[in-house]
């Protein structure tokens, strides 16, 4: 059996036997894993809460045929503490959890741009600055531009016009011309496609002044376009929530202001953009 270390994001756990447990997990270097950490349902595990979903953990493992071997794992960043006690917020993170482990559907295939995503959008969901739905909202069309699908939004998805965008064709892959819609297509208001710009492109201080009603429409519009991309969907998705205390037009950027945000992150301090 081969040993190595590797930094990840647990994605879930399902019981193994009487004590043990499997754990999925989105690594830096190695991309989407599943291991089996031994012991770990009992009182007195080694592992603690280390293994627990939305935690940023180091790990070191066996690599074996099947599933590998967890042998040691220490906490980095215990987001899910800071979830789990609000509703909007942790509802939002499952349907980023669920939303990578679906991206990344070959395991052991190398993801970085996936995993640098997913650990800055849980950072960001976990501070609190922006409203919850915003933040999931940002991190899938991002993950949906990294895994190659990223909607077509201040051009027409059809002939490339960037003027009179007067829908949203899902099949046909984004916002289409007056000329190019055809029946059944989507008409989002301007204002709409212009927040999902600017969630792709992390302008929060546009998305932080946008009004409820669009943030409306914009969420609508992502969990279709990402539905229609993954064969089975995200079940997670139907159990989001908005944040009634951020529904306010016009709610105030965070302290990082606009330059903050989905954001991806690099735990030896190198930051980079997606």
């Amino acid at each position: 059996m081969t040993l190595y270390r590797d930094e990840g994001i647990v994605l879930r756990t399902q019981k193994l036997g009487e004590a043990d447990r499997i754990v999925t997990v989105l690594t830096r270097r190695t991309g989407r894993i599943r291991a089996v950490a031994k012991g770990v349902r009992k009182t007195k595990s080694r592992f603690g809460a280390r293994l627990e979903p939305f935690t940023h953990v180091d790990l070191q493992l066996y690599e074996r045929r099947s599933l590998d071997l967890i042998t040691q794992a220490e906490t980095l960043r215990p987001y899910g503490q800071r979830l789990v006690a609000d509703y909007p917020r942790y509802t939002a993170g499952t349907a980023m959890l669920e939303t990578a482990e679906k991206l990344t559907a070959e395991e052991r295939e190398p993801a970085l741009r996936q995993f640098l995503l997913l650990v800055g959008g849980l950072r960001t969901l976990a501070e609190g600055d922006h409203d919850p739905r915003l933040v999931l909202d940002a991190f899938l069309l991002r993950s949906l531009s990294v895994a190659g699908w990223a909607p077509a939004i201040d051009e027409c998805c059809r002939c490339g016009a960037r003027s009179q965008l007067r829908g949203f064709a899902i099949p046909a892959g984004g916002a289409v011309c007056a000329r190019c819609r055809q029946p059944g297509a989507a008409t989002p208001a301007p204002p709409t496609l212009a927040l999902m710009l600017a969630l792709l492109r992390g302008d929060w201080e546009l998305a932080d002044r946008s009004e409820p009603r669009h943030r409306a429409e914009c969420s609508g519009l992502v969990a279709a376009y990402l539905q229609w991309h993954l064969e089975h969907g995200i079940r997670s998705l139907r159990h989001v929530e908005r944040d009634p205390s951020f529904a306010g037009p016009g709610s105030a950027a965070g302290p990082g202001g606009a330059a903050d945000g989905v954001e991806a992150d690099d735990t030896t301090d190198h930051r980079e953009r997606v």
